[in-house]
C-alpha cells in the first residue's frame, strides 16, 4: 500500500500515558487505572478525525507474569472505559519479549512504530508518537515519527537536568504535562496547518 498523508494517526504508549504506571505490570483489569483526563483526551482526538493506536512493551508476558488472555482482558477493559467517554483505540501493538531476548520490536528499537507504518501505509513523519520514557522517544525518532514526551508517568519525577539531557538526546522531542496537554497542542496545530512547528514545553 503506498504511503499516504490523508490518514491522521497518533501512536500512544500505554502505561504512564493512558493509564497510571504500575510497578510490577498491570496484570488484571482492576489494576488498570486511567491517568486523569487521558480517556477524554483520546476521545477528543477521535472526534477531531485522528485514529489512535497503542504501542506498548509488555515484557511481563515473556517473564511469565501475565498471559495473553489477561492482557486481552486488560485491553477490553480499557476499550470499555474509553467507550463511556466516546473514545476508541483502533489497535494495540505490543512487544511480549524480555530485554534479554534482544528483539526488534521492544522500544527503544523502532520495530513497533515501523510495523504500524507498514500496516497503515502511512508516512511516519506525519505521525506523532507519545510516551513517558526516553526509550519511547528514541523509538519514535528512529522510526521517523514525531517524538512527544508526557510527564504523567515515569517522566513525572525527572529533575530538570535529566529532562534537558533527554531533550539533548532526542532534539526533536516535545514535552507536555500530560496526554491532555499533548492533545491541546496537536489540535491547536491541526487548525494552523501552515504554521511552523517548534519545541513545546508544557
Amino acid at each position: 500500500m503506498p504511503a499516504t498523508h490523508s490518514l491522521k494517526l497518533v501512536i500512544l504508549g500505554r502505561d504512564g500515558v493512558i493509564n497510571e504506571f504500575r510497578e510490577g505490570h498491570v496484570t488484571a483489569p482492576e489494576e488498570w487505572v486511567p491517568v486523569p483526563g487521558a480517556l477524554e483526551a483520546v476521545a477528543r482526538l477521535n472526534h477531531a478525525g485522528w485514529h489512535v493506536v497503542v504501542a506498548t512493551n509488555q515484557s511481563g508476558i515473556g517473564r511469565g507474569m501475565i498471559d495473553m488472555s489477561a492482557v486481552n482482558a486488560v485491553h477490553a477493559h480499557m476499550n470499555r472505559e474509553l467507550q463511556l467517554v466516546g473514545g476508541r483505540i483502533d489497535a494495540v501493538f505490543l512487544c511480549p519479549h524480555t530485554p534479554e531476548e534482544d528483539c526488534a520490536c521492544r522500544k527503544p528499537k523502532p520495530g513497533m512504530p515501523l510495523d504500524i507504518g507498514r500496516r497503515y501505509g502511512i508516512d511516519l513523519a506525519q505521525v506523532p508518537m507519545v510516551g513517558d520514557t526516553a526509550r519511547d522517544l528514541i523509538a519514535a525518532a528512529d522510526a521517523g515519527c514525531e517524538p512527544h514526551l508526557v510527564r504523567s508517568g515515569r517522566a513525572a519525577t525527572l529533575p530538570p537536568e535529566a529532562l534537558q539531557a533527554l531533550q539533548t538526546q532526542v532534539p526533536a522531542a516535545r514535552v507536555h504535562a500530560s496526554l491532555a496537554a499533548f492533545v491541546d497542542h496537536l489540535l491547536q496545530r491541526d487548525h494552523q496547518p501552515d504554521s511552523a512547528v517548534g519545541a513545546l514545553g508544557a
